[in-house]
């Protein structure tokens, strides 16, 4: 299979199972937002993470809850990232952003959701042994908080109102953070899901 094939298939895999979680929730505005945002894109993390697994023999099924939680880890910070107070975009993707289709309210509420979606999604039994999960949920949560993508996005909007160009470092140090820990993770998910060294995919992220 070639890599845009395979893209595509992870892609259409990982989409389902999100929808499929979500149509079990309430028909109510913030989970019709969520599903919004929680649609479209390249799925690259999504990828890494089933990618990785298979490295270590582990299937799409185990693999593919930890895609979609990554996937509506990265969901929520776009959505949030969109607000007026962040960097204020009209249109996400082609479509417009959540809070212009529905309100800012929504639009923080099915962020915020989508953030705890993701690691309800990480303690899916069919995932693995206990161990391994809470790896998961700790791996996530450095990488999504204030040593990850929260990290980042307080460095990029600082770095707005700085008055002067950030140096070399200070731009690799904001894009490791903001974009760099998430896609981190992913590739080091499938070694915390079979339980094995996550080093050498690290540095390969």
């Amino acid at each position: 299979m070639s890599f845009p094939d395979r893209l595509a298939g992870v892609a259409r895999l990982t989409e389902a199972h999100l929808m499929q979680v979500l149509a079990a929730r309430p028909d109510v505005p913030v989970v019709q937002a969520m599903a919004y945002a929680a649609r479209g894109g390249k799925r690259l993390r999504a990828f890494l993470v089933v990618e990785s697994a298979a490295l270590h023999g582990i299937g799409d099924g185990a693999a593919l809850p930890v895609a979609a939680a990554v996937e509506a880890l990265h969901a929520y910070s776009l959505v949030h990232d969109d607000l007026p107070c962040m960097d204020d975009d009209d249109l996400r993707r082609g479509v417009p952003t959540v809070h212009v289709k529905w309100d800012e309210a929504t639009a923080v509420l099915a962020g915020d959701a989508l953030q705890t979606l993701a690691f309800e999604l990480l303690t899916d039994p069919v995932i693995g042994p206990a161990e391994r999960r809470v790896a998961l949920v700790a791996g996530l949560a450095r990488a999504s908080g204030a040593e990850g993508m929260v990290l980042g996005q307080a460095l990029d909007i600082a770095a707005e109102t700085a008055g002067r160009p950030l140096t070399l470092d200070e731009i690799t140090a904001l894009q490791g953070a903001k974009t760099g820990a998430l896609i981190r993770f992913s590739a080091e998910a499938g070694a915390l899901i079979a339980g094995a060294d996550p080093s050498r995919l690290a540095a390969y992220a």
